[in-house]
């Protein structure tokens, strides 16, 4: 692919995306079938990047901004549907899907047919987290959905490493696959642990919300690279690194937070506009290489079609026995928000129609379309594997993306106890602002003069009492020059407030969250006063 090919398929399928987000259809449903009919032009040449490009390059970063988003605490509170989802599932989708190909696909084996299940095994949450977001999915589901799509893929990228490995006969790090899969898992956490230590040391004396902001864009790449370097899972190297600088990036400056945000939710958008728009101009290639494969269309036809219902229901199957059976259990918070003290931390059973939302978000995307394009050439039925992971992946988004919404809102998911417990957390969150604040004023900044900052603080506690932004077009001009340093050291206060009772237990990660990008919005105002 070219670099004008690239950049004209970037700019189509952001143009696509827009105008789908303006008429309220979903972007990536209207770029994939868009890029497939173009596929189809006479003469258009193929448009393809290399396997490890797209896993090394556009999976990083997607996978490091969920992270960086996710809270930990909220992983390990899911901790058992998460690894029930993003491991169980994944084990039991390839051994599935591979046994049904083997016995519904003419000439195509067993062990193909394990490497294909292990390809189009990885669900792909980018459209089920973006429709989830605009629907207002409850925040449980997002959680484990969230949690799910940061473990799933290096699960499958092992499975796929030893399922290639058996195809070709070529030797892997460790013989026993549950080391292999061991050391991949730990060595990556470990890794994307280390760096993040790293990136969080450095940022700190760097001073520059620039330079930070630049050095946050490397470790995605760092952290994947490092760890496959070493045959570990890069995956899983990307999930900690953002999920450690993302619970600790409170220590940053408000500029670098702001500046991030952006930064990243943008590159979101870029991202997975091409990834969907790249899907769909492989569809007239991967068919074209199927006379090749000997297989009959008839036969491939139906071949497909068992292989997208396995893959359809073999998520609803896991998730409802796991359900039934008590797997799929959250856990209650540790502390009893209300009354302020410790309670003792008790499984509870999520709603049915939360595992009903759960089972239907198994549209696949970018990491399936990059394994199958990474098959070794001679590995038997290669051809034949991508057409079918081509037809898994958009046929998933084809049929789950347009009725998952549907089937949101005939649930009805509305989530009452969640929220109160969230207009509560919010209501919490402003009285520890505002108790900061106060304790905040107890002390003058040094060289202040004292009648002025008398007179501010009491204006400010005023102001505090009623709920309500200090009133600045009656201050003298001394204090209003005192009253930017005063925000300062208000605001410094809020934020470690925060930041404390998060680690108490006594207030939700997003809520926190929440509150300090609002502190961050206002500390930039009053520096842009300066």
């Amino acid at each position: 692919m070219s670099a004008i090919q690239l950049l004209l398929v970037v700019v189509g399928a952001i143009a696509v995306t827009a105008f789908a987000s303006r008429k309220g259809r979903q972007p990536a449903l209207v770029v994939v079938v868009l890029a497939s009919a173009i596929s189809f032009i006479p003469g258009l040449p193929r448009f393809e990047l290399a396997p490890e490009l797209i896993l090394s390059v556009v999976l990083p970063p997607l996978l490091y901004s969920a992270a960086l988003d996710f809270s930990f605490v909220s992983f390990a509170r899911n901790l058992r549907p998460i690894l029930s989802l993003g491991i169980g599932l994944v084990v039991a989708s390839t051994a599935v899907t591979g046994v049904i190909a083997a016995w519904a696909v003419p000439g195509l084996a067993l062990v193909p047919a394990l490497l294909l299940g292990a390809v189009v095994a990885p669900p792909d949450a980018v459209a089920a987290l973006a429709v989830g977001r605009k629907l207002g999915l409850p925040k449980k589901v997002m959680a484990i959905l969230t949690g799910e799509s940061l473990v799933n893929d290096a699960a499958a990228l092992t499975l796929f490493t030893l399922a290639v490995a058996a195809a070709t006969g070529k030797d892997t790090l460790f013989g026993n696959p549950f080391l292999l899969f061991g050391y991949g898992v730990l060595a990556g956490v470990l890794i994307g642990l280390a760096l993040a230590l790293v990136v969080h040391w450095t940022r700190s004396r760097l001073r520059d919300s620039g330079l930070e902001t630049a050095l946050g864009l490397i470790v995605p790449f760092a952290a994947y690279l490092l760890a496959e370097e070493v045959h570990a899972s890069g995956v899983l190297a990307v999930v900690a690194a953002g999920i450690a600088l993302g619970h600790n990036d409170a220590k940053a400056s408000f500029a670098t937070r702001l500046q991030g945000r952006q930064v990243w939710r943008s590159l979101d958008v870029l991202l997975e506009a091409f990834v969907f728009a790249y899907m769909g101009l492989q569809c007239k290639f991967v068919f074209a290489a199927l006379p090749a494969t000997g297989i009959s269309l008839s036969g491939f036809i139906l071949g497909a079609a068992a292989v997208l219902a396995v893959v359809l229901l073999v998520r609803p199957v896991w998730v409802f026995l796991t359900y039934g059976h008590g797997v799929l259990r959250g856990r209650m918070t540790g502390r009893n928000w209300r009354r302020g003290r410790r309670t003792r931390l008790v499984p509870h059973q999520l709603p049915w129609q939360y595992m009903m939302v759960i089972s239907w978000t198994g549209m696949r995307g970018v990491v399936t379309m990059a394994a199958a394009a990474g098959v070794p050439a001679g590995v038997p039925g290669r051809d034949l594997i991508q057409a079918l992971a081509f037809v898994v992946a958009v046929g998933t988004l084809l049929i789950q993306g347009p009725t998952l919404p549907l089937l949101i809102r005939r649930l009805h998911l509305a989530a009452p106890e969640e929220e109160r417990r969230a207009e509560w957390g919010a209501a919490k969150a402003r009285d520890i602002v505002r108790e900061a604040a106060r304790d905040a004023l107890g002390t003058a900044p040094a060289g202040a003069d004292p009648a002025v900052f008398g007179r501010l603080r009491d204006r400010y506690t005023t102001a505090l009492a009623a709920s309500r932004e200090s009133d600045e077009t009656r201050m003298t001009p001394a204090e209003r020059e005192l009253l930017l340093t005063v925000r300062q050291q208000l605001l410094a206060a809020q934020r470690t407030a925060l930041v404390r009772a998060r680690k108490a237990g006594e207030l939700p990660d997003d809520i926190v969250r929440t509150e300090l990008e609002r502190l961050d919005l206002e500390e930039a105002a009053a520096d842009a006063a300066r």
